[in-house]
């Protein structure tokens, strides 16, 4: 994605320790997007797994709730 200006504009405003406080803040939000991202895959790679323990006649009363 490209540079925002109006942002680029709005960082350059910034004293010194404020770039340092939204360069973690980026930071986190870019970690945050990576561990949610591992934990959709997680789910995604053990469905099949659990589809045979989800999936069951036993449980089918379960489904209607």
């Amino acid at each position: 994605m490209p540079a925002n200006p109006a942002l680029i504009e709005k960082l350059n405003t910034l004293p010194r320790d404020r770039l340092a406080e939204v360069e973690d803040f980026v930071d986190f939000i870019r970690q945050r997007d990576q561990d949610r991202a591992i934990v959709r895959a997680a789910g995604a790679a053990s469905a099949p797994a659990f589809a045979a323990v989800w999936s069951n006649p036993e449980d089918d009363a379960y489904d209607a709730l």
